[in-house]
């Protein structure tokens, strides 16, 4: 448990290297509505380094949040923060990409992305998520259009 502005905020991350979630039963050992969960989670279809707030959603072929989504009983109402990885280059199996370690340029967008993601974090906190995915989401869609031109 970690307090920011007055918020209790409790994170759990996934060890090792399957998608076996916890999220389901720490969200019934705290009682935890789902409207008050928001995962955060990689992901091939945002560039690398682009963040994307949102209210709900699947998993769009995401392993962990099939997980995730299964230990909620089906129930896909939940916030979520979206870090970009990009796909996979050329014709490479996309598990060998995600278990590979970041080259520089990729590990140096992931960075920059994960401080923005606790500012965007701390913004929810204060602002709400509806307000927070409105203005962070308008933000990173300029940041996507700069990266499109920058090579990986």
């Amino acid at each position: 448990m970690v307090s920011v502005s007055m918020c209790e905020i409790s994170f759990d991350k996934i060890k090792g290297k399957n998608n076996k979630s916890k999220a389901g039963p720490l969200a019934a050992y705290y009682k935890l509505p789902l409207n008050r969960v928001l995962m955060i989670h990689d992901d091939m279809d945002l560039p690398c380094g682009v963040l994307r707030l949102q209210h709900k959603g699947g998993h769009g072929s995401h392993n962990g949040l099939k997980n995730v989504i299964f230990h909620f009983r089906g129930n896909r109402e939940f916030a979520r923060l979206r870090i970009g990885i990009s796909r996979p280059p050329g014709q490479m199996d996309p598990k060998a990409f995600l278990l590979q370690k970041f080259n520089q340029t990729a590990r140096e967008r992931i960075d920059v992305a994960l401080q923005e993601g606790v500012d965007a974090l701390k913004h929810v906190l204060s602002k709400g998520l509806t307000e927070s995915t409105r203005c962070f989401n308008k933000e990173q869609k300029y940041k996507h259009i700069r990266l499109q031109t920058l090579p990986t």
